[in-house]
């Protein structure tokens, strides 16, 4: 009796398949299985990609120097970095940001199901990449069902030769996504694979009655979480959020702030107070706490500071606007059980009082997670609601970014 021959890309592949039915809790389904198949996903990236190792560093990892390396990355279930910083390659490592990725092959499969897509369907993909997502598209719904676009001119012209090489040809284009692309409109369903911390008005008004947008999410507090909106007769569109895997942030929603250069300033005459609200508690809590207090939150944001060289704290917790107008920090002494912890705030805002309230609110209404919450757009406007889109139960947090804004 001869046993059947695999290729390791078949197994490779087979075992993929068994960890994203896992991560879903049923098998791959039949036409995205096909699909998959059919355009393997190594054959999307390029020959040099960056990997996170254990202690969350990127290494680059060379096709041809480390083949075994690089080919096992391709078919495990984690995200494979294929740009940094917009394709200028800092000199010093410690300045590496990912600016492309191929995501997780689960993540990928968990975003097509929540397409719920049927033959005929015209589909607006916002940011191609390596165009891996257009083909899997496109072997379902056809070449000319689908359209993608991409910021990025040179990751545009690599994903439209990693199409083309796999037998496919929807409509690439380059261009900023945000602006959806209104030749091809209207469509049934406009997903990003990118995380956006405002829904722009033209994937609306660019989808049918009735169809969907779906895309990534992001707060300047945390990053993470999916959003299903479906659209109305009305020009509005409401959905809720999903706890899900997080993506890098859309480009044109970009603001590049940092402490002690746009933010905290010399001059600065702090107002002291203490907290009795641990500081861990909102910055290093669960991501279904910083979920719920980042839409709370609106525009502000967090980093942590330990041992910043003054004396008495061993730990500081700064929080900002995106803006850039106000600040707080907290400081903990390092003495165990604390009680009460010193705060520092400046600007017309006093932000760890927000803060504090925000958190007070969590409390209140029962700890909610990302499940319980929901996000409405309309012509005028967009706002969260908690448990239902009904008259009293949303908030206006201030939006981390106004719909005029642009930020390169």
């Amino acid at each position: 009796m001869t046993l059947p021959q695999h290729s390791p890309e078949q197994a490779a592949f087979a075992g993929l398949l068994r960890v994203v039915s896992d991560f879903l809790g049923h098998d791959v389904a039949p036409e995205w299985r096909s699909a998959a198949e059919a355009a393997p996903r190594h054959r999307f990236l390029p020959d040099r990609i960056w990997l996170s190792g254990d202690d969350e560093a990127l290494t680059a990892c060379d096709r041809g120097r480390e083949p075994e390396r690089w080919f096992a990355a391709a078919y495990s279930d984690v995200p494979v970095v294929t740009q940094l910083n917009d394709g200028k390659e800092p000199e010093d490592s410690s300045d590496a940001v990912p600016s492309s990725s191929a995501s997780a092959p689960s993540i990928v499969f968990r975003m097509l199901e929540l397409l719920d897509l049927a033959p005929g369907m015209r589909v607006l993909e916002v940011g191609a990449g390596t165009g891996f997502n257009a083909a899997l598209l496109s072997h379902r719904l056809g070449d000319v069902n689908v359209t993608t676009v991409e910021i990025d001119p040179v990751l545009a012209e690599q994903a439209r030769a990693n199409l083309k090489a796999t037998g496919y040809a929807p409509a690439v284009v380059c261009g900023d996504g945000s602006l959806g692309w209104t030749p091809e409109a209207p469509y049934d369903r406009v997903m990003a694979t990118c995380s956006v911390q405002r829904v722009p008005q033209a994937w609306i008004s660019q989808t049918r009655q009735g169809g969907a947008v779906l895309t990534p999410w992001e707060t300047p507090w945390i990053c993470g979480g999916l959003l299903r909106l479906t659209v109305g007769d009305d020009g509005s569109a409401s959905g809720r959020f999903t706890a899900d895997s997080a993506f890098m942030l859309m480009r044109t929603q970009r603001r590049d702030l940092r402490l002690f250069r746009d933010v905290v300033m010399d001059d600065h005459v702090p107002a002291e107070s203490t907290t009795a609200l641990d500081p861990w508690t909102v910055a290093d809590s669960s991501f279904g706490t910083q979920f719920a207090l980042g839409l709370r939150l609106g525009d502000l944001w967090y980093a942590w500071h330990h041992d910043p060289d003054v004396e008495g704290v061993e730990t500081r917790l700064w929080v900002a606007t995106t803006g850039g107008d106000s600040w707080a920090a907290v400081d903990w002494d390092g003495t165990r059980d604390t009680a009460r912890y010193t705060v520092w705030q400046h600007g017309p805002r006093r932000l760890w009082e927000e803060v504090e309230a925000a958190h007070r609110w969590w409390l209140e209404n029962g700890r909610p997670g990302p499940e319980r919450f929901g996000l409405t757009v309309t012509p005028d406007g967009q706002w969260v609601w908690l448990d239902e889109p009904r008259a009293g139960s949303g908030f206006a947090a201030r939006p981390a970014l106004q719909e005029t804004d642009r930020c390169d």
